[in-house]
């Protein structure tokens, strides 16, 4: 009977081992959505993403002194001549690669360190001093070689830019949260260790607002976030919205995350809602994009909105600027980090690029799923000659979503799960049939609805 006894514990212990510990089965590493990540030059997401208009810099960085970046896998060099035109230019000199960053500006471009070819913010060869300039050869080049550039925009304080086929430029997409009135706009431009996806799919993962910002790390924005609410996504076209619908005491807090393919993204306020105090139809924390530095960094490069649409004044500073993009700020260290970790340590600790192969994904997640799927649906269409969809401008603006709006609509003896989803989807119905109005009525036409549908009970 001992024996047996010792027998049969030997089987449990193998059978519990087998059942609980999967290490071994699972030390393989799984791979990575490659078409998604990899974004250089001739990849097929980074020619998707040539496609589109892209910021990259901001205005108060860029100077007579040529600045060194690095986009979509290029090495970029961004400078203002001596008469404040704005050049991104390939970094090489097309004359024996010098580095263009030493380069010195002048009135009408930039002129190369080692032998002074300048050339425009264009990228026209305007000299090519040393050569005879009427030799057949210094003609020659200066006629049919280029240094590589591309057009830019400069808005409110951001640089654009489009890296795409020079046939292919599309609008300047125009949004309504450029019109927003805010108080004040701040550009701001934060970098992430890891790949572009990672950090896009937070804004489609409305519940890791409860958790990571109000469970996890503490109270990061308000307690608030720390509610887990009800889900709801909606896709329209290339838009996407993610409500994370809360109960907080008396009043449902309605809270949308916004992306517009390929990487505009918005979301409600950081600090100026946390569903105690009525607020309708207020605007996003800020107005942004996630950029693709290469396939292992990328930036989010925005503008902070401050004001009774947006967050407290007392955030327009750089620790405010990273606490509203990230929940906590850059610099701590790394035992801060562990205590307290905020977006860019919950996307980066996934590694610079995330083995999207080994996720298990839930529902919560068909947001990420969703526009993940319709991003490859676009790449894959661009390689067989369809270009991607843009948004076009009407005669108003690009209508967006990105908002909080609080309202007091205490309990009812019903299922209150139930009843504050529709609440949710009575807040969003409003906002899209009112979509076709100028930006300045609707705001006013759905601040007015919304209180008057608190007031009336009209859930």
């Amino acid at each position: 009977k001992y024996i047996l006894d010792i027998l049969r514990f030997i089987k449990e212990l193998k059978v519990n081992i087998e059942n609980k510990y999967r290490g071994y089965a699972q030390a393989v590493k799984p791979g990575y959505d490659q078409l998604l990540t990899h974004t250089d030059y001739g990849t097929p997401a980074g020619e998707y993403l040539r496609r589109y208009w892209h910021p990259v810099a901001l205005l108060k960085d860029v100077s007579n002194t040529p600045l060194e970046i690095r986009v979509l896998g290029e090495d970029l060099v961004i400078f203002k001549t001596t008469e404040n035109k704005i050049g991104l230019i390939h970094k090489f000199c097309t004359h024996r690669r010098a580095s263009l960053v030493f380069g010195k500006t002048e009135s009408k471009g930039i002129r190369c360190c080692y032998h002074g070819w300048l050339f425009s913010p264009d990228g026209e060869i305007l000299e090519t001093p040393g050569e005879d300039p009427d030799s057949k050869q210094a003609k020659f080049v200066r006629e049919k070689f280029r240094l590589g550039a591309y057009p830019i925009k400069e808005f409110n304080g951001i640089i654009f830019a489009f890296m795409g086929p020079p046939e292919k430029v599309p609008e300047f997409p125009h949004y309504d949260a450029y019109e927003t009135s805010y108080d004040k706009r701040s550009p701001y431009k934060i970098n992430y260790k890891c790949n572009w996806i990672q950090v896009l799919d937070a804004i489609m993962d409305p519940v890791h607002t409860s958790f990571l910002h109000g469970q996890s790390s503490g109270i990061q924005f308000s307690k608030g976030f720390a509610e887990v609410g009800e889900i709801e996504f909606y896709e329209r076209d290339t838009q996407y919205l993610g409500a994370n619908i809360r109960r907080v005491d008396d009043n449902v807090w309605i809270r949308i995350n916004e992306l517009i393919l390929p990487n505009f993204t918005q979301a409600g306020s950081a600090f100026a809602a946390d569903g105690t105090k009525t607020k309708y139809f207020g605007r996003s924390s800020f107005t942004r994009w996630v950029v693709p530095i290469d396939d292992h960094n990328c930036m989010a490069i925005a503008w902070a909105n401050f004001g009774e649409r947006g967050d407290p004044i007392e955030y327009d500073n750089k620790e405010g600027y990273e606490r509203i993009e990230a929940g906590e700020t850059v610099d701590r260290t790394f035992e801060e980090k562990q205590k307290s970790p905020g977006d860019a340590e919950a996307v980066e600790g996934m590694g610079s690029i995330s083995l999207h192969k080994g996720e298990h994904l839930m529902p919560t997640d068909h947001g990420i799923m969703t526009y993940r799927k319709n991003i490859r649906k676009s790449i894959k269409a661009l390689q067989e000659g369809v270009e991607p969809k843009q948004f076009k401008n009407s005669e108003d603006t690009i209508k967006t979503y990105g908002q909080d709006t609080v309202l007091r609509v205490p309990k009812r003896n019903i299922d209150d799960r139930k009843f504050i989803k529709s609440i949710g989807a009575a807040v969003m119905k409003l906002q899209f049939e009112s979509e076709k109005m100028p930006n300045k009525d609707r705001d006013l036409f759905i601040i007015k609805e919304l209180s008057n549908m608190e007031k009336n009970g009209a859930f």
